[in-house]
């Protein structure tokens, strides 16, 4: 089992904290918060080890969890990798680019292993559709939430449409080309709702838009590509997958037939691809486990991170 520690101990970490310690990957050894106060409360309330000293937990483990807010993520990732360590990092992977960069070059220098948190690539609708997408050609995708003052300090962008820049950029083979985009502040003083076009060098287009603001919560993305059209709703679970091929010379009474201008006839038909029930976020610290032991790439690796940031900074250069 790997020796790990969490740094941060708010909503999310202590999340973290509750599923390392059910893990049979890792042994939660203990976990760092700047706030003393929350942190001995947190301690208190969880029975969890708390260090008052950020480099006494690094050195006590293999594996340091950053789930700190994003401003954090480089310094904190900085003291563990020229330690040895390797390291989990929430999304957004730094708060910079240059700080991304940064962390790559120390990834290489120490020779350990890292990981960003983009959760939604172990969602379950994700997963089971994810090698069905091949060489999509527009994506559109709409990640509208409800209201909440955690996670206003940064852009909508950073907040929640850098979860579909991942997505986006892991079933698209090319490099980005343009980016078009816009955003509006209506009640942070970051933008709360945006819009982004990306073009990239194959031809494929991809259309986000991304909310805090909404009356409801969506998570939906859905894929065009030659041949089929697959959507896959974050949020429910759920995806659907509708594909066409050359119809038979002779259908059958309740066969859906299309037939183009051309007279090319093509056959539609569907597919329910097995959805597994999972907890995402364990799915992702227990893969990053197997990463480390089987010396392998990351499912989500600090390149992938520093990709999807990139991408983001520069829609937020583009409002």
């Amino acid at each position: 089992m790997l020796k790990v520690g969490v740094l941060g101990a708010g909503h999310l970490g202590k999340i973290h904290l509750r599923l390392l310690n059910e893990s049979k990957k890792y042994n939660l050894i203990g976990f760092y918060d700047s706030d003393e106060i929350h942190g001995k409360k947190a301690m208190d309330e969880f029975g969890y080890t708390y260090y008052d000293n950020i480099n006494s937990l690094i050195d006590d483990v293999d594996v340091i969890d950053i789930v700190t807010p994003t401003l954090s993520h480089f310094d904190c990732a900085k003291k563990a990798i020229e330690k040895g360590k390797h390291v989990f990092i929430e999304k957004p992977i730094t708060n910079t680019l240059d700080e991304a960069v940064s962390l790559l070059a120390l990834e290489k220098k120490y020779g350990i292993k890292g990981q960003v948190g983009h959760v939604e690539r172990f969602n379950p609708a994700f997963t089971a559709v994810k090698d069905a997408i091949k060489n999509p050609m527009f994506i559109e995708t709409h990640r509208l939430a409800e209201f909440n003052p955690r996670g206003t300090d940064v852009p909508v962008v950073l907040d929640l449409m850098i979860h579909d820049i991942d997505a986006i950029l892991s079933v698209v083979n090319s490099e980005v080309k343009t980016i078009n985009a816009s955003g509006v502040s209506v009640i942070s003083k970051s933008p709360d709702i945006a819009n982004a076009r990306i073009e990239f060098e194959n031809g494929c287009v991809a259309n986000l838009t991304a909310s805090r603001i909404s009356l409801k919560n969506m998570r939906k993305s859905r894929f065009f590509q030659r041949d089929a059209y697959i959507s896959v709703d974050f949020l429910e679970k759920k995806v659907e997958v509708v594909k066409m091929q050359d119809a038979p010379e002779q259908p059958g009474d309740f066969d859906m037939i299309l037939q183009n201008a051309e007279g090319e006839k093509k056959q539609i038909y569907f597919e329910n691809p097995d959805i597994e029930s999972n907890n995402a976020i364990l799915d992702e610290l227990e893969t990053f486990a197997d990463a480390i032991n089987n010396n392998t790439v990351p499912v989500v690796s600090l390149e992938q991170g520093t990709k999807a940031l990139k991408v983001a900074l520069q829609i937020i250069e583009s409002f």
